[in-house]
């Protein structure tokens, strides 16, 4: 296969000399960055795109073209010498589809810029790793198959580029070789997508007529095919837009405190990257959320300390006073700190094929804060092809949807509109650490600036001491029929005998009352044990033992509750009771009623169980009578003081 001599390599290593490398070195070295992302539909031809300004700009090695030849060769590639989607398209899923099915980040650059493109999923079910390769991109490029028009997928994409803060948009109709290059075409694809993108507040976008597989108006030279098109092309605009920071630069100093530096006994910075504005040696600075003040005593990095940083730079921080600051923390200037709280409106993008559990506890990870946050019920989910507001009891994979959530403390923030740094922020599954949402902040409630908590002048430790004892929560947990309410009564017998105060909350008796208003779907459940979690927490403040008789189905949830309660406080006790067993007793003949149908969400027959993987106390009620279970839990709880 014969090779064109303008696309050969810029560079080959074997026949540069030092001299020659750090003269390259030292031209790309003070270069502007721009990151941005392709995405649409699926077979919009991204891949193929990234692959063409790949080869055009001569940043193919002469393995790498080998073996695009080759695999070109494979695939049976008609029409064209070289198949540029392979050079991007690395995963053998992806060749074997024909698709693209996770984020491919590449790197090139020319004469006037560097570029990180990520080429993210056409395909509605990797709509969550367009959304990973979004977030840090400063522009988007929208392809569209000039045959087919904006699609479902063109809008979805265009919606999260813009929710998630992308504010250049490029709309490249691409496949234009397929219409015989037709203006009218061009300009009604352009029209349907200009009507849609002012409906989600995008102001201004480009639109350009391509062809990946010829290279119409990719690179500098303006193609004889489209000679009605006199704007730039790709590559031009790509170099030229304007991506400042002086946005972020022009907002007040702030540094998420990522590391605390500390070789020595005579050295403590705090580094970070800085998140907007500038800093100075001898700026008054706030910690957040602590509201401590110092002053800037240094700005250090690997090169020797600075006169001044500004935003996107990272560096090591040091303070003329010893305050406490930690990872988490955010170094603000004085005057104009961000906000912190505790209860938030934002947007969620759900990107796990397990559905939102709304009350359920997720760790929020935000810069470097990481904290527990419950989401509400949303408030409704968005159609991205309509822009409806629909009614919705949780997400689903790649929903979009806009909900409340309250964290455990508060954190330090600012809306996603004017920082993405301190306003982003990612849910993690505490059980199968996976990433399982994304989202934005928009504001705090008002209602958490309002609640305080009061000091009072009686603590815990002094209703404990007047009790003479420890608080505990001793949760049972298993099936029903297992046992539990029975045997956490006769364990509560042994410890009035033994002159203890105890209370003992058992599930059916709450639902008379606390819990009067909520049913046995998961959501309901998951409200449920946290409403019995936060009663326990105020009975162990009382300073009593407390004891909850409680399904409790789900691992997430129970250890939810355990966060809430004091270290050494909360013992699990699994009532650990055969499936066949319980329902042989079925008391209560709930069973017989899930069995036949006529009661659902039932656990262990339709719902499932989830068994403590690591509980403190396990009885086996099969082995173990219940006076004999009583008396193995009270002796592996003393001392009680």
């Amino acid at each position: 296969m014969a090779r064109d001599a303008s696309h050969e390599p810029a560079y080959k290593a074997d026949s540069l000399i030092a001299e020659d490398i750090d003269a390259y070195l030292e031209q790309h070295q003070n270069k502007g960055l721009l990151r941005f992302i392709t995405c649409g539909s699926v077979d919009d031809g991204k891949s193929t795109l990234i692959g063409r300004l790949l080869y055009d700009s001569k940043m193919i090695f002469e393995d790498q073209l080998a073996s695009l030849e080759a695999d070109s060769k494979k695939v049976g590639t008609q029409g064209q010498d070289l198949d540029f989607a392979l050079l991007v398209d690395g995963l053998a899923a992806e060749r074997e589809q024909g698709i693209t099915i996770d984020v491919a980040y590449r790197f090139f650059a020319t004469q006037k810029r560097k570029f990180i493109v990520a080429d993210t999923p056409g395909h509605e079910q990797y709509t969550r790793n367009m959304v990973t390769g979004a977030s840090t991109a400063d522009l988007a490029v929208i392809l569209v198959d000039a045959r087919k028009g904006v699609l479902v997928q063109t809008r979805r994409h265009s919606y999260l580029a813009h929710l998630i803060g992308i504010r250049h948009l490029v709309l490249a109709v691409n496949k234009m070789d397929l219409v015989d290059y037709d203006r009218e075409t061009f300009e009604s694809i352009v029209a349907d997508y200009r009507a849609f993108a002012e409906q989600i507040g995008i102001e201004d976008f480009t639109a350009i007529p391509i062809s990946g597989f010829k290279g119409d108006n990719i690179t500098a030279a303006p193609s004889p095919a489209t000679p009605w098109y006199d704007g730039p092309s790709l590559i031009d605009h790509l170099e030229t837009v304007e991506i400042a920071n002086t946005a972020a630069q022009a907002r007040s100093f702030a540094m998420p405190v990522q590391w605390v530096n500390r070789p020595n006994l005579d050295f403590r910075g705090f580094s970070g990257l800085i998140a907007g504005g500038t800093v100075k040696p001898g700026d008054p600075v706030r910690i957040v959320p602590s509201g401590k003040t110092s002053t800037i005593k240094s700005i250090v990095t690997f090169d020797g300390e600075w006169d001044e940083a500004v935003a996107g730079q990272s560096v090591t921080l040091t303070l003329e006073d010893e305050v406490d600051c930690s990872r988490g923390d955010v170094i603000a200037a004085a005057e104009d700190p961000p906000e912190a709280s505790d209860q938030f409106e934002a947007t969620i993008v759900w990107m796990n094929d397990e559905a939102l559990k709304p009350g359920r506890g997720y760790w929020l990870k935000l810069g470097t804060q990481t904290v527990t946050a419950t989401v509400q019920e949303p408030k409704y989910e968005i159609n991205v092809n309509t822009l409806e507001q629909l009614a919705a009891k949780s997400l689903t994979l790649n929903a979009i949807g806009v909900a409340e959530l309250r964290t455990d403390r508060p954190i330090v923030f600012e809306p996603y509109a004017d920082s993405r740094a301190l306003g982003g922020f990612i849910l993690i599954d505490k059980i199968t650490n996976a990433t399982v949402g994304a989202g934005m902040l928009h504001f705090s409630l008002r209602r958490a600036q309002n609640v305080h908590w009061q000091p009072t002048t009686i603590t815990r430790e002094d209703h404990a001491a007047m009790k003479n004892q420890r608080p505990r929560v001793l949760w049972f947990t298993g099936l029903s029929g297992s046992g539990k309410s029975t045997i956490a009564n006769a364990v509560e017998q042994k410890l009035n005998l033994m002159n203890r105060h105890t209370f003992l909350l058992d599930g059916d008796n709450v639902r008379h009352g606390l819990n009067r208003d909520l049913g046995f779907t998961e959501a309901d459940r998951i409200e449920n044990i946290r409403r019995v979690g936060e009663v326990a927490k105020l009975m162990t403040d009382a300073g009593l033992i407390v004891l909850t008789a409680f399904i409790s189905p789900f691992r997430a949830e129970r250890q939810m509750v355990r966060a809430m309660i004091d270290e050494c406080e909360f013992i699990e006790i699994f009532v650990d009771t055969p499936l066949e067993v319980a329902e042989a007793r079925d008391v209560k003949g709930l069973y017989k009623k899930a069995r036949s149908g006529q009661l659902k969400n039932f656990t262990g027959i339709d719902s499932p169980y989830e068994e403590p993987e690591a509980p403190e106390i396990r009885v086996n009620t099969v082995e173990m009578t219940v006076e004999e279970a009583a008396d193995y839990i009270v002796s592996r709880i003393l001392p009680l003081k």
